[in-house]
């Protein structure tokens, strides 16, 4: 049937009996507009990707899975909008008193918190938000949390440019969740200008009651580069620490590499983009030893990386609040930190699919189309 498109009504459990639905293109024209619009409230973009999902067909148990929802919630949602079509992916009122606050004063708070910043502020607090609504600080607060608006908080994102994202992504993702027999994969990354601080006064130790305490300014003695194998299969370590990150650093690392691998197992190295791993010292090094394979990660996406995780327990429980007072104190806490590791490493488990993460994305990024300017 041109334009429409067949929905069924099911509840939490399956397939409601012979309950024929058809969905109009102005009912679809919406669903899709309330789904993807960047200010529309998360809760109401959910049901109607939900209702839109079951008008292609699909089952509560696949929308359930695709949307990662439960599937009393699909069922919940589909029976709604059968009874009640549009109106019906709206919130029910509640039992209780009356309330005493208008839509329009919700709407009002609502779309100032989303479209409009304050004159003298780059965003609302409930006190200016009161002042310019006129209702009070503990009502803006309640109309913020029901529609988890939160204006003192911002987060920060990147989306990859790079033309071969989807093919590496695959081929990066491909070897945690299938890594090739006979090879080990290391994922491979530098952590350079690391700085070997000590404090200006010394640090006064934790007492009952008392947060350890130490001066907000430092005293820099010098730093130094971490070069960083990480075994996905044994968590286990390869590094090697350098004064200088250049190629020629990067080579003796490579070599370290080799000699540390076993002959007969190949060499998968995971790494960033960067310049020095692309040089033709490398090109070279690479070309007398063809049992390594280089697998770069797309551009700005180091989160695929998992070595990048193991130097964030590097830098949590090491340098963060250590005090050296010289590179050489610095570079010997790191090796002793890393015999430690080695000595009970704990590989990490990825678990999502490439699939999944571009999937992730491409909602991510339908979410947010039309939200810049």
């Amino acid at each position: 049937m041109h334009g429409r498109n067949r929905l069924y009504c099911g509840n939490g459990e399956g397939w409601a009996a012979e309950a024929e639905l058809v969905l109009t293109d102005d009912e679809r024209s919406t669903l899709q507009r309330w789904a993807r619009r960047a200010k529309s409230s998360q809760a109401l973009a959910l049901r109607c990707r939900i209702v839109l999902a079951c008008a292609d067909g699909l089952s509560n148990v696949d929308v359930a899975e695709r949307l990662r929802v439960s599937r009393p919630t699909v069922g919940k949602w589909r029976s709604r909008f059968v009874q009640r079509r549009l109106e019906g992916l709206a919130d029910e009122d509640r039992p209780g008193a009356p309330r005493k606050i208008t839509d329009e004063q919700v709407e009002k708070v609502v779309v100032s918190t989303l479209e409009e910043t304050p004159n003298n502020a780059t965003h609302w607090s409930r006190a200016s938000m009161a002042k310019r609504s006129g209702l009070s600080k503990s009502t803006v607060g309640r109309i913020w949390k029901a529609f988890n608006l939160k204006p003192h908080l911002a987060d920060t994102f990147k989306l990859s440019t790079d033309p071969q994202f989807i093919e590496k992504v695959r081929n990066v993702v491909g070897l945690y969740m299938n890594p090739p027999e006979n090879a080990v994969v290391l994922c491979t990354d530098e952590k350079s200008q690391v700085q070997a601080l000590d404090r200006s006064q010394p640090v006064l130790p934790m007492m009952p009651g008392m947060p350890e305490r130490r001066t907000h300014d430092y005293v820099r003695n010098g730093v130094t580069s971490l070069f960083a194998a990480f075994d996905i299969a044994t968590g286990k370590v390869i590094s090697s620490l350098h004064r200088r990150h250049r190629s020629v650093e990067f080579r003796k690392f490579l070599t370290k590499i080799d000699k540390t691998v076993p002959a007969e197992l190949g060499v998968h190295v995971i790494c960033d983009n960067y310049a020095t791993h692309k040089t033709e010292i490398i090109q070279k090094w690479l070309a007398k030893h063809p049992r390594f394979q280089i697998h770069f990660i797309p551009t700005g996406s180091s989160w695929i990386n998992q070595v990048e995780r193991w130097f964030g327990e590097l830098t949590t429980k090491l340098l963060q609040r250590g005090v050296h007072t010289s590179v050489q104190a610095l570079e010997a806490d790191t090796r002793n930190w890393i015999d430690e590791w080695n000595n009970d490493p704990r590989p990490f488990i990825w678990t999502k699919s490439a699939d999944e993460i571009l999937e992730s994305l491409r909602s991510y990024c339908q979410r947010i189309s039309g939200a810049g300017h």
